[in-house]
């Protein structure tokens, strides 16, 4: 008997799989048993194949591959190396303790070359973890070797795997890809007006706190989202590495390049829930785990269906998503900042004087209606987004530019990573709960006093209360001042109330 190894996918999590092959004499036989899906099942056909074309013939033998756990699920195409690997190792043509040393994954055509697979990053983790050399596709060899810790062989087809093993001709370790250089970025200083939401833009980046818009179809919600991305800091090292692990998974990465650039992800609103939190076949990330460290838009808000938009409600809180199936429990982080956008009513003109609604104000309420009070309480800055006039488009561009409110959004971060160094789960203000919340966004007596008769006034929550504490913290990291103040708690409360009035 031979083995090799492979690992097969929880969430981003890999989980190491024996490959074990056992060839005895009996009726010609090629079978694969340990729970395999179709694509795995139909293995048998591609290693066949792929064996075949390096005119090596299998014996009339009975060759059973299990693939060890048992009752662990195994699903993909990446399967085919290992097994390959397994056989040619009982066969005694490569070397037993060199396979066994090694953790492969890769996909083989009928003429032995190796196809791309997802996976590769998190795959050389676990190989990293088990002090094992990753064997990958030649596609997938700069993607896998980011992780530094363990070495990467990747090799194009089967006859160059063959002639590694058997030191012909040794396969060069992979080298890590490139980073992805940053898109050209929109400016801030192209939206004309909403001085205010931009400023609320900065806040929203400083602290990662999530904000909902609202205003007239063409007033600009969108424009202002689409440049977010352009004054949020780069991914920190760790940062990059776990955002790309899920998006190895999802199979986005390109060319095995990582990207510092946090991502943006903007699903339509006819998205379903498994699109959205994750699941479907072989519970993929959803659009809330690819926005991970970055940013979800969500444009058009009350249109998504209110089942979607009650899934978000316990991921913002928690910062992860457990997709939830019959014989396993797939978890995926979700920290992300949702940026909402949303017309006033249906008709889009509830508070525009030019266009008077027919049905206000039960139009508005029907509409907004459909964001539960616990989704909106959930929301530390809501913003009106009026609607800019004709004569307001000629004027130069006006406020700063995106590098500028770059720098003081990086210098706010800065402080918080400062702030919260050895704190576990908490990076940013956003994060900020019990009493670490009440040791550094505590306000001043005046500002205490103020929110107190603000929460009284307007009945927040216990959820809105400490929010706007949050909030007023980054408003104070953003002005440069260690003690929270009255000026910052009544912006932060303004934020709050902004819409509807509501806590």
């Amino acid at each position: 008997m031979a083995l090799a190894y492979t690992v097969a996918f929880e969430g981003v999590e890999a989980r190491m799989v024996e490959v074990q092959c056992a060839v005895s004499n009996g009726a010609p036989y090629f079978g694969i048993v340990g729970l395999p899906d179709k694509a795995v099942s139909e293995a048998r056909e591609r290693v066949r194949a792929a064996v075949a074309a390096l005119s090596i013939a299998l014996p009339s033998k009975r060759i059973i591959i299990n693939l060890s756990p048992a009752d662990l699920p195994k699903e993909g195409s990446h399967f085919d190396l290992p097994i390959a690997l397994a056989l040619l190792a009982a066969l005694e043509i490569i070397p037993k303790d060199e396979v066994e040393r090694t953790v492969a994954l890769g996909e083989l055509s009928l003429d032995g070359r190796l196809m791309p697979v997802i996976g590769a990053l998190p795959a050389a983790m676990a190989a990293a973890e088990e002090d094992r050399v990753l064997l990958c596709p030649k596609a997938c060899g700069a993607e896998a070797a980011w992780v530094g810790a363990t070495q990467v062989l990747a090799a194009r087809s089967l006859d160059e795997v063959l002639r590694h093993y058997t030191g012909q001709v040794p396969i060069t370790p992979a080298e890590a890809g490139e980073v992805v250089a940053d898109p050209q970025r929109r400016d801030l200083r192209e939206v004309k007006g909403q001085e205010r939401a931009k400023r609320a833009l900065e806040i929203a980046a400083a602290g990662r706190h999530h904000m909902l818009m609202v205003g007239t179809p063409g007033s600009g919600k969108s424009m202002l989202a689409a440049r977010l991305p352009g004054i949020l800091p780069p991914l920190s090292a760790m940062e990059a590495l776990e955002t790309s692990m899920i998006h190895s998974l999802a199979g986005l990465l390109n060319e095995g390049g990582i990207s510092r650039t946090r991502p943006f992800r903007e699903p339509h609103h006819t998205a379903s829930m498994a699109a959205i939190v994750g699941g479907g076949k072989g519970a993929k990330p959803g659009e809330i785990s690819l926005a991970h460290n970055g940013v979800l838009f969500l444009d058009e808000f009350p249109e998504f269906p209110r089942a979607v938009l009650e899934t978000l409600r316990q991921p913002i809180e928690t910062g992860e998503v457990v997709v939830a199936r019959a014989n396993a429990h797939v978890r995926y982080p979700c920290r992300f900042l949702l940026m909402a956008a949303a017309n006033p009513c249906k008709c889009g003109y509830l508070t525009d004087p030019n266009r008077a609604c027919g049905r206000a104000p039960v139009c508005g309420e029907d509409y907004m209606g459909r964001i539960s009070g616990p989704l909106m309480d959930r929301f530390d800055l809501r913003v009106e987004v009026p609607p800019v006039g004709y004569a307001d488009l000629d004027l130069p561009a006006s406020g700063d530019t995106s590098a500028t409110v770059a720098a003081r959004v990086r210098t706010a971060r800065q402080k918080q990573e400062a702030r919260f160094d050895g704190a576990p789960g908490c990076r940013v203000n956003a994060d900020l709960e019990g009493r670490l919340l009440e040791e550094v966004a505590s306000p001043d007596p005046e500002g205490r006093d103020f929110l107190t008769r603000v929460a009284e006034r307007f009945a927040l929550s216990a959820r809105g209360y400490h929010r706007v504490m949050r909030v007023a913290r980054t408003i104070a990291d953003l002005d440069g001042e260690d003690q929270v103040r009255r000026p910052h708690v009544a912006e932060a409360v303004s934020y709050r109330l902004m819409i509807g009035g509501q806590g």
